[in-house]
């Protein structure tokens, strides 16, 4: 079979296939700009060539990561970092001192994942908003009040997209600003019941001061680049961490370890780490993201640890209720 048929199988294969998987990994995707099946069908084979690249770096490690066929194969590299690459640097101090607790000397396991103490909600998807910073700091309040033994509850990201008024909603905004601004006001987020996730900006719901809620009692915010087994423990002590991370390669990932391939040199998405892994030859984070459950490993990537790959430990921030 020559190349070009077979890419053109490849093709319908993944057009058949593209509705499947959970309820919320395909959501109607609604771009701005004008687009087309042959504009899907370039953006496919160019996908094609990018993996065969990403997957020829490291062909000797079975540990490391592997890229294929996904949701996010019809789209060009620009078009997905303008959708779903959205974490914006903050207008606030970069590592702000306001309530900088100091971590204790905890001996840690080889092995450690919070979703392991059922105090992590379920992977979420974002859709085509650009609202990854309020998922991620969204899901650090759901875990914090878990350890603290209350209920997990999802809570409500759509809050915080419409009223976080230091960010820009589905347009990106900083978890720093969403972090600083729970913290100042003293906001309580509602349940996602009772304000949910619409996948688009929208007028901010004000609730009376006596409806039941979830409110932060600080933060702190951490550079953790060469000193990544004091964010272990931090992870350890104070629950999953929200993080930012260059993600442009993430668009292909299918799964295995992140080692090589963060290329865009800055920040641009945030998400949660939940835990890691140290038991085998390639020590990693297990890290929450919000691209749906079909997306990696159930929702989640792993990124070695010790290297500081994709900045992973540049931008770090811990939640105290």
């Amino acid at each position: 079979m020559e190349l070009r048929t077979l890419l053109w199988l490849l093709w319908l294969l993944w057009l058949l296939c593209r509705g499947g998987g959970d309820a919320d990994s395909h959501a109607p995707f609604t771009p701005t700009w004008q687009r087309s099946r042959e504009h899907e069908a370039a953006a496919f084979r160019e996908s094609l060539n990018r993996h065969r690249y990403l997957n020829s770096l490291s062909p000797g490690e079975n540990s490391t990561a592997f890229y294929g066929i996904n949701q996010f194969s019809y789209l060009f590299p620009e078009e997905f970092k303008a959708i779903y690459l959205r974490s914006k640097p903050s207008k606030f101090p970069r590592y702000s001192a306001e309530v900088h607790r100091s971590i204790p000397n905890v001996s840690w396991p080889l092995r450690f994942d919070w979703r392991d103490k059922h105090v992590v909600t379920q992977v979420r998807n974002q859709q085509t908003c650009g609202g990854c910073w309020a998922f991620s700091v969204v899901g650090a309040v759901e875990s914090a009040y878990a350890i603290k033994g209350k209920p997990l509850e999802d809570l409500s990201v759509q809050q915080v997209i419409d009223c976080s008024y230091t960010n820009y909603g589905c347009n990106g905004g900083s978890t720093l600003n969403a972090l600083n601004w729970l913290n100042k006001m003293q906001v309580k987020l509602v349940k996602d019941s009772e304000y949910p996730f619409k996948a688009q900006n929208g007028l901010c719901h004000y609730f009376s001061g006596s409806h039941s809620g979830f409110s932060i009692k600080g933060y702190s915010a951490y550079d953790f680049s060469n000193q990544e087994d004091e964010m272990a423990k931090a992870l350890l002590t104070f629950g999953p961490l929200v993080v930012i991370v260059d993600a442009v390669s993430w668009q292909d990932y299918l799964g295995g370890i992140i080692q090589h391939h963060c290329s865009s040199g800055e920040a641009n998405h945030a998400v949660l780490i939940t835990g890691f892994d140290k038991t085998g030859s390639t020590p990693y984070w297990i890290v929450r993201n919000s691209w749906g459950s079909s997306w990696g490993v159930d929702g989640y990537a792993h990124v070695k640890m010790g290297s500081n790959v994709c900045g992973i430990a540049d931008s770090v921030s811990s939640i105290f209720v």
